[in-house]
């Protein structure tokens, strides 16, 4: 079955970095869109970054543009989020997801098929 876990998550200081992974198998990765979301407490799930299957087309929510970079390397079946310029406000559960369907958009959770468990990023003032 399709699996994904995160990983690289952790506490760190305001204008630091931290480098999200996104390990898949169970399915052939290159062939899907895939993005990452996060989720603070007491908050919906919200879109941050997204990849199509060929890593030509990237999409951000404007919040993070210009600080975060997606990418992936579908010989490895691993997505990434490199996260600079950290903010407290970034702090949240990010998660990846996998768009199986193929829906054509990619910024609403309920696109998404498959989703890892979460990692934690804390980022402090």
């Amino acid at each position: 079955q399709v699996q994904l876990v995160e990983s690289g998550g952790g506490l760190v200081q305001a204008g630091g970095s931290l480098r999200l992974s996104c390990a898949a198998s169970g399915v052939t990765f290159s062939r899907y869109t895939m993005g990452w979301f996060r989720q603070a407490p007491g908050k919906e799930r919200d879109f941050v970054a997204a990849i199509r299957y060929s890593g030509g087309s990237t999409y951000y929510t404007d919040s993070v543009k210009g600080r975060f970079t997606i990418s992936r390397d579908n010989a490895e079946n691993t997505m990434y989020l490199q996260m600079n310029s950290l903010k407290p406000e970034d702090t949240a559960v990010y998660s990846c997801a996998l768009d199986l369907r193929g829906s054509g958009s990619y910024s609403r959770p309920n696109e998404y098929d498959y989703w890892g468990q979460g990692t934690q990023v804390t980022v402090l003032s």
